[in-house]
């Protein structure tokens, strides 16, 4: 098994983790140590999602296994943590509703494209979708460390709202071929 695919693996490893520690209180002097630990496990985790694409691409190392996985891994990371965050009452439903409908539309989009021997590949804006997901949480943990992340925050909910439906919009419209292959 090559690097980048450890890494995917590592992300996916990472995300009861990250929940842990999101859950369990552990306050030292009235600071919440689990949640920064959740924090730079989420933000580790992240980066796992850079470093894993960059190698393979570097290196020539890409893998069926790895084009099949590093996009489950970021599905399951980010769901995982909005679906936590909305348990917590920092994030609405409705948004996470969104994210998590869109993830499913598009591995369905993409089952049916492998099914045509059609690779989805992420566009820019799916690469940026996922960013802004990322970001959001990062700034959403962050809310306790520093003054002005929840302000960020919430621009940044507005713009991962936007990306995630815009990004499905794109990959459909690009590769409407796909569904005029369809056998009903």
């Amino acid at each position: 098994m090559n690097v980048p695919n450890k890494l995917t693996l590592l992300r996916i490893a990472l995300i009861p983790v990250f929940l842990i520690f999101f859950f369990v209180e552990m306050k030292v002097f009235n600071v919440d140590i689990g949640r920064s630990i959740a924090l730079a496990i989420f933000i580790i985790a992240s980066l796992t999602d850079f470093f894993d694409g960059f190698i393979a691409r570097r290196y020539d190392s890409i893998t069926e296994f790895g084009i099949i996985m590093d996009p489950i891994a970021d599905k399951l990371l980010i769901c995982a943590a909005f679906v936590a965050l909305v348990q917590t009452h920092e994030v609405e439903a409705w948004v996470t509703i969104i994210i998590i409908s869109r993830e499913f539309l598009i591995t369905g989009f993409r089952m049916i494209a492998a099914s045509q021997n059609n690779i989805l590949a992420s566009g820019i804006l799916g690469k940026g979708k996922t960013v802004f997901q990322m970001l959001t949480v990062v700034f959403i943990l962050s809310k306790f460390t520093f003054n002005g992340a929840e302000l960020i925050a919430k621009a940044l909910i507005f713009l991962t709202v936007i990306s995630t439906v815009i990004s499905a919009i794109e990959i459909v419209v690009k590769n409407r071929k796909v569904l005029g292959k369809i056998k009903f």
